[in-house]
């Protein structure tokens, strides 16, 4: 069994290799099914040998609840942080111990840099204000990271000063020419919706080269729920761009997965979703097109890498890409991908 150094420099260097995540996803399944109580008293309880399981679907996946209730951990090295999950009034909130966050910023800036190119070439403009609200946003985090990345002066977060933000995205427009700086505006959904139905022109976008408007998903209820095909109308329209990308995390996962457009996500090397049968948790497989969202993220190394989400997506049948649908009935309310599909 490889040591627990050993498995994070290999999730480090993993290639997009289907054998490689496969084998190397084993191994961290091993690893945690030893080191993880929880993981490893689910197991029991399941009767399941983990020297018995050989194959990604036969791997049984912990359900996300169980961060509400429980430590999921998978080492006893001193905690750095805890993210907690977003919701209502008088819900647990989820909470992910992080025993490493330097693998945190490494695994994120990886993804990011994978389908973006480097943070540090743009001006990061952080519509968060549900997330900037509580402490210990794990998506907060991964923006601060790539705000520190790239010295920015416009770099920044906003609460509800949505003035501030129009007045530095003229700024930026008006030195676009000569600032070699993208700009990516990231917000919760409801807020970009705010955003842009206050009033103002913004035509002055299209003075921006190389603009990213990324949706994280989640109304929070202050707004009714839309299709995410309604939203993205919506925004399409109001700031004149082609399309919007989006973010699918959650606090129970370091990896994300991304959107450059019409909802549809790419797997990062560090991420696999598998589907299981919506009426039946413990039946996953490889040939369904569409059923409950199960996630293994081999940058959970010191928690659990082996997620059953109650997200519902489907595969669109090219190279794993995939589309969040929505999620299950009575599920609780969310941060990151609230949105029907």
């Amino acid at each position: 069994m490889l040591l627990r150094t050993q498995l994070k420099e290999a999730v480090l260097n993993i290639s997009s290799s289907a054998d490689g995540f496969q084998e190397l996803a084993l191994q961290v399944f091993c690893y945690q099914a030893s080191h993880n109580p929880v993981y490893r008293e689910f197991l029991h309880h399941l009767r399941r040998d983990p020297a018995k399981v050989n194959r990604l679907e036969e791997i049984p996946f912990l359900p996300i609840e169980f961060f509400k209730q429980h430590r999921v951990a998978s080492t006893n090295a001193e905690t750095e942080v805890i993210f907690e999950s977003s919701g209502t009034t008088g819900q647990t909130p989820s909470r992910h111990y992080v025993a490493d966050t330097g693998l945190y910023q490494r695994v994120s800036e990886r993804i990011f840099r994978q389908y973006y190119g480097s943070p540090a070439d743009y001006h990061v403009l952080a519509l968060l204000p549900s997330y900037l609200e509580r402490k210990n946003a794990s998506l907060v985090y991964m923006v601060q990271h790539f705000i520190g990345l790239g010295n920015s002066p416009w770099s920044g977060f906003f609460l509800q000063n949505t003035e501030e933000l129009l007045a530095i995205l003229k700024r930026i427009s008006q030195s676009a020419q000569r600032d070699p700086k993208k700009v990516l505006l990231i917000g919760v959904t409801f807020a970009l919706l705010d955003l842009a139905e206050n009033g103002q022109d913004w035509s002055f976008l299209r003075d921006l080269p190389g603009l990213v408007v990324m949706e994280t998903g989640g109304m929070k209820g202050r707004r009714e729920e839309l299709l995410r095909e309604e939203v993205h109308q919506i925004l399409t329209g109001a700031f004149g761009i082609e399309k919007i990308h989006s973010e699918y995390g959650m606090t129970e996962l370091l990896s994300q997965a991304y959107s450059q457009g019409d909802g549809i996500f790419r797997q990062p090397p560090t991420m696999r979703i598998l589907l299981r049968d919506v009426n039946d948790p413990f039946s996953i497989n490889l040939e369904l097109r569409s059923g409950g969202i199960n996630v293994i993220d081999l940058a959970n190394i010191d928690s659990c890498s082996f997620i059953e989400t109650k997200d519902i997506g489907s595969f669109t049948g090219q190279d794993g890409e995939f589309r969040v649908l929505g999620r299950f009935d009575n599920s609780d309310i969310r941060g990151c991908n609230l949105m029907v599909g």
